[in-house]
């Protein structure tokens, strides 16, 4: 329950229960024996004379009868009543009116108003103090101070960062023993920035810090600086570095501080940028004229380029630390990181995964190793084998299946062939990756597909892997056209033809592969507007050279679908073995296919795989398959 709440609630239980003490209390009922009669029964019994003696107190009216017997009654403010009274001989004795009412009611009473505002204040004043969000608390900063209970991180849970780990271990040594760089007349670096692209464990490797040195950890975004209130980014930033004053020697992270680290001039508001106010504050903060001995920023952006130089500069941000995608060292040791609580089979090679899962990120092995046993428990099994591994890689990298999708005959066949032309063409260009998988089964917005791994991590790409590249593009249209003529090829070449497309113009506009335009780089008007960039940039080519541009793109696209039609037009056998091998099994490996097309099926044991076809199996013995007649009528839009 809010504890706001809660106190609100106390207070209106006290008022009403007050209420109710002084209602009862002021409201006492007749004391004293007796019947209670009427005023014009009193006078009447008076006139007789029936009245022996009476008690006046106030308006309450008691006494006895002439033969016994009691009474009561309440006169109204009658000033001939006592006169009467004393015509007919009545005893008569006046008191004061009586207050039965208990001191500290009446004390309570007297100070009811007093305490009802005073609680009041009590109440409003902490709800105004509760937040940083509320009346009073806008300008409070909302880093968050992490400890011990927040989980403590070491650099042994961080892996395949190995250069960043060290650069950062300078840090951790300064803050545990200051007096060991100083006595030398060092200065620790302010500000460290994280470069790298996303979960590659950025913000893991600042806890990491943190939790080597034993220090505070204050932790906040680039966005919680901003609001919609003028004069609160720059508050939030000086509220924050009071509080690392207070707790130094600590670190302040700063997560996605491209958020507020934005080149300034790049606003499209007003005048007055209330980012550029907060981006201001924080570079007075991380070095201005007060010191900020003890506090050093860690920042982590998957942007450098859009940062203002101010921030980047020595004094603030003195070193850039890259946090690349891990390499296939690296990635072995995160997924021992990451294993080290799944029950794994003893086929499970860590190794082999790393080697086949190039260019993923930390994150990307984390949720593989997640996937990978959720798949085990879904399957009702008890520890994770290396089958559940590669499935998880494959829904990770191709996506995942989509058995519900009902595809005709028609369609699976037209998919198997344009996949088995992607394929044929890998298996003989000169220079690419080699072919890991095919299937016809749907995955993602795909209804089929041909994924290549490289055999280890790459740095650059060759004039030669890049036209065998548009090759393979090709290879899935040239498949149709050949197998079911020209009139039958479908749209399913789209996303083909997009991505050879852009890799042409990739190579002629920014890798100078075309001799008639040389070694010259043409760039594109592709800058965002938050670079801090002119909104007026013009295209920076003149449209002769835009011509040709455009007909050495079309050049390198018919290069590579030229060499496709020669690669298929050498291997339709295969081409035909391959693609009835589809149709049987559904999915191949990298390894069945080439078996397959030296005349050996595959042959495949176990439950969780497809059983191996039976006699009457359509696959061919041998690369010499034997065509099939065109079929009409065919619809399907197959994607590569």
């Amino acid at each position: 329950m809010n504890p706001n709440f809660r106190n609100f609630a106390l207070w209106v239980v006290i008022f009403l229960l007050v209420l109710a003490l002084v209602t009862l209390f002021q409201n006492p009922g007749h004391r004293g024996g007796g019947s209670e009669i009427a005023y014009s029964q009193l006078l009447n019994d008076a006139d007789a004379g029936k009245i022996q003696s009476v008690v006046i107190s106030g308006q309450d009216v008691s006494g006895t009868y002439v033969g016994g017997g009691n009474f009561t009654s309440y006169a109204p403010n009658d000033p001939s009543l006592v006169s009467k009274l004393q015509g007919k001989g009545v005893q008569i004795t006046a008191r004061p009116p009586s207050d039965n009412t208990p001191w500290f009611i009446q004390l309570l009473v007297s100070w009811l108003p007093i305490l009802v505002f005073i609680g009041a204040w009590i109440f409003l004043s902490r709800q105004m103090q509760s937040g940083a969000g509320r009346a009073m608390g806008f300008g409070k900063s909302k880093a968050k101070l992490l400890n011990e209970a927040h989980g403590r991180v070491s650099f042994e849970d961080v892996a395949g960062v190995e250069e960043a780990k060290e650069d950062l271990q300078e840090i951790v040594e300064f803050l545990r023993d200051p007096q060991k760089f100083q006595r030398l007349g060092g200065r620790i670096p302010r500000g460290v920035l994280l470069v790298g692209p996303p979960g590659t464990g950025k913000t893991l490797i600042a806890r990491a810090v943190a939790g080597e040195a034993n220090v505070p950890f204050f932790t906040i975004s680039g966005s919680d600086f901003v609001e919609m209130f003028v004069g609160v980014g720059a508050s939030r930033v000086r509220d924050m570095f009071e509080q690392a004053k207070k707790n130094a020697p600590c670190i302040i992270f700063i997560d996605e501080i491209d958020a507020v680290g934005r080149h300034r001039g790049a606003g499209l508001g007003g005048g007055n940028d209330e980012r550029e106010q907060t981006l201001n504050q924080l570079l007075v903060e991380m070095d201005g004229f007060e010191a900020n001995e003890g506090v050093i920023i860690i920042a982590a952006t998957n942007r450098p380029d859009v940062l203002d130089p101010a921030l980047l500069r020595p004094g603030r941000f003195d070193r850039q630390i890259m946090v690349p995608n891990p390499d296939v060292t690296g990635r072995e040791r995160i997924l021992r990181v990451h294993v080290r609580k799944v029950p794994l089979a003893p086929d499970v090679d860590l190794k082999t995964i790393a080697r086949g899962t190039p260019g993923f990120s930390g994150a990307d092995l984390m949720n593989l190793v997640n996937e990978s046993a959720l798949l085990a428990a879904r399957r009702g099994k008890r520890i994770v084998t290396m089958h559940e591994f590669e499935d998880a890689k494959d829904k990770v990298m191709m996506g995942a299946e989509r058995r519900t999708l009902v595809m005709t005959e028609d369609e699976k066949r037209l998919t198997a062939y344009h996949e088995g032309g992607h394929a044929i063409v890998a298996l003989n260009v000169p220079a690419t990756d080699p072919v890991h998988k095919a299937t016809i089964i749907p995955r993602g917005r795909a209804l089929g597909m041909v994924m290549q791994l490289p055999e280890r991590d790459k740095l650059s790409m060759s004039y030669e892997q890049m036209t065998s590249r548009l090759a393979i593009m090709m290879g899935g249209r040239i498949a149709e056209e050949m197998i079911f003529g020209p009139e039958k090829v479908t749209s399913g070449a789209q996303s083909d033809i997009e991505q050879a497309t852009r890799l042409a113009k990739m190579m002629v506009t920014r890798w100078g592969f075309s001799p008639e335009l040389g070694t010259v780089a043409y760039g594109d008007n592709n800058d965002e507007v938050f670079l801090g960039m002119s909104m007026g940039r013009q295209q920076s080519v003149s449209e002769a050279t835009a011509q040709k541009i455009d007909a050495e793109v079309r050049r390198l696209v018919e290069a590579g679908l030229e060499e496709a039609r020669r690669i298929l037009g050498l291997h339709k056998d295969d081409l035909e073995a391959l693609a009835q091998g589809l149709l049987e099994y559904e999915t191949l490996t990298g390894e069945e296919i080439r078996n397959l097309i030296k005349g050996q099926p595959p042959v495949r044991d176990g439950g969780d795989v497809p059983p191996t076809p039976a006699r009457g199996s359509s696959v061919p013995t041998a690369g010499r398959g034997r065509p099939k007649e065109n079929d009409g009528g065919l619809e399907p839009q197959p994607q590569a």
